[in-house]
C-alpha cells in the first residue's frame, strides 16, 4: 500500500490526558489502574477510569449527544491542539473532503443502562429524554466527532470488538486511496459501563488486582476507558524522512470461537504477515511490537505463538498494564502509543509485569529502552477472531505491495 502521513495524534486514558502525560506514564512503567469504584459495579477488580468525565458535559449546542462516551471523545479532541489541527485541515481541503472513521465497542450503552433504571413502572416505557441514536448507537460516536469538528465528509463507525480502533485505519486508507477524501480523522473511544464490566466478569476474565500481561502469574484483564485520535493524509516529498507514516495493515478473521483466540494464534499470525507485506517490510525491520496483551493466560499464549512464528526475538510489550484493556478504543490508543515510540525513539516498559513467563519465549520489555526505531507494529485482536495489525514507520517506503 502507499504510505500515509500520520500528521497529528493524541490520546487520553487513565494513564493521562494528552501525549506528554501518556508518554511519561509509559517511560516510568506506571499507569492509572485502581480498585473499581464505578457506580453500580460491585466487583473485585481494577479498572482504568478517566477522572473528571462526569463533570465535563459536551458542548451546549451538541447536548443531544451528551453521554459518557462522547464526553470522553470531546476531552480527547481538545488535547494537544488536535481539534485545531482538524480545523486547519478543513481550511486547507474543505469540510467535505475530510472523513471521520471511529472505532467503538459499546458507544454510549451506559445511557441505555441508566434509562432502563428509569422505565415507567406501569408500561415499562423508556424515559422520553432517552436518545438512543445520539448516545447508544455505535454511529453516535462518528456523528458526534463529525458535528463537533465541523467535518462534512463521510463518517463511519466500526464496531468489531477490540480491533475496532485499529480497523478504522483500513477504512480510512481505502477512502483516501480512492480519492473520496483528502484527510481522515481516525480514532476510537470506549468508556466504562456495567455491560462490559459484568460481561467480562461472567466470563471469569477480570483480574482482582492490576493486570500483568505476559507475566508468569497473569490472571486476567482490567477494563479501561480511553479516547485516541489521529489525522491521516497523503504522503508528500516535503514531509521528510522523520515524519511518522502509516505503512501497512493486516486484517483477518479466523472465526475460531466467539470469545477465545485460535490456540495457535493463526489469525493473529496472518494479520501480522499481511501488515508486513502491505508495508513492504521484512520482519527484521520491525524494532518493536506493541502486543494486544490482555493478560489472560490463553490470549497471551496464543499471541506469543503467533509472534514467534513471524519474528525472531523482537522487543515487545503490552501497554494494557498502564491503561487497562480499553476495548474498542484499544487499537487507536495503541496506534498512538506506537507513534510515540517512533517520535521519542523508545520501547515502553510493560507496566506491572515483573516476571515474564519464560514459556512464552518473548523478548518482553520490563524497563523502558531508548533505542533507534525505524518501524513498529501494533496488534489488536478481538472477540470472534477479528484481528488487525498496523505498521508505522519513519521515512517513505518504495515498492510496497497492495
Amino acid at each position: 500500500m502507499n504510505p500515509f502521513l500520520l500528521t497529528h495524534f493524541t490520546a487520553t486514558s487513565c494513564a493521562g490526558r494528552g501525549l506528554d502525560a501518556t508518554r511519561a506514564a509509559l517511560v516510568e512503567g506506571r499507569g492509572g489502574l485502581a480498585p473499581c469504584d464505578f457506580d453500580g459495579a460491585d466487583l473485585n477488580t481494577y479498572t482504568g477510569r478517566v477522572a473528571g468525565i462526569e463533570d465535563e458535559p459536551v458542548r451546549a449546542d451538541l447536548s443531544a449527544f451528551d453521554c459518557r462516551n462522547n464526553r470522553l471523545a470531546q476531552i480527547a479532541l481538545t488535547q494537544d491542539g488536535f481539534d485545531a489541527r482538524v480545523r486547519d485541515a478543513i481550511a486547507r481541503v474543505g469540510a467535505a473532503r475530510v472523513g471521520v472513521f471511529m472505532g467503538t465497542s459499546t458507544a454510549g450503552i451506559l445511557d441505555t443502562e441508566l434509562a432502563y433504571q428509569r422505565r415507567d413502572p406501569l408500561t415499562g416505557a423508556l424515559p422520553a429524554d432517552f436518545n438512543y441514536a445520539a448516545t447508544h448507537n455505535p454511529f453516535s460516536l462518528a456523528a458526534f466527532v463529525r458535528a463537533y469538528s465541523g467535518v462534512r465528509g463521510p463518517a463511519v463507525s466500526v464496531s468489531s470488538a477490540c480491533s475496532s480502533g485499529a480497523k478504522v485505519f483500513g477504512s480510512a486508507r481505502r477512502m483516501l486511496e480512492t480519492g473520496l477524501i483528502d484527510v481522515a480523522v481516525v480514532g476510537g473511544v470506549d468508556t466504562l459501563c456495567l455491560t462490559t464490566l459484568y460481561g467480562f466478569n461472567s466470563l471469569e476474565l477480570l483480574a482482582p488486582g492490576p493486570c500483568r500481561p505476559f507475566d508468569l502469574h497473569r490472571n486476567g484483564i482490567n477494563i479501561g476507558e480511553a479516547a485516541a485520535f489521529g489525522l491521516l493524509e497523503r504522503d508528500t516529498p516535503e514531509a521528510g524522512a522523520q515524519a511518522i507514516r502509516f505503512l501497512g495493515i493486516g486484517e483477518t478473521s479466523d472465526a475460531h470461537h466467539m470469545s477465545s483466540p485460535h490456540p495457535e494464534g493463526l489469525g493473529a499470525r496472518m494479520a501480522m504477515e499481511q501488515a508486513l507485506l502491505s508495508a513492504g517490510l521484512d520482519a527484521r525491520e520491525i524494532g518493536y511490537v506493541n502486543l494486544h496483551g490482555t493478560a489472560t493466560p490463553s490470549n497471551d499464549a496464543a499471541e506469543s505463538l503467533a509472534l514467534n512464528s513471524v519474528f525472531d526475538r523482537v522487543p515487545c510489550s503490552s501497554t494494557k498494564g498502564a491503561t487497562g484493556h480499553t476495548l474498542g478504543a484499544a487499537g487507536a490508543l495503541e496506534a498512538v502509543i506506537a507513534a510515540l515510540t517512533l517520535r521519542h525513539q523508545m520501547i515502553p516498559a510493560g507496566a506491572n509485569t515483573t516476571e515474564p513467563d519464560p514459556a512464552l519465549g518473548l523478548d518482553y520489555v520490563t524497563t523502558t529502552r531508548h533505542t533507534p526505531l525505524r518501524a513498529v507494529l501494533s496488534n489488536s485482536f478481538g472477540f470472534g477472531g477479528t484481528n488487525c495489525s498496523l505498521v508505522f514507520g519513519l521515512g517513505a517506503r518504495e515498492g510496497a505491495s497492495a
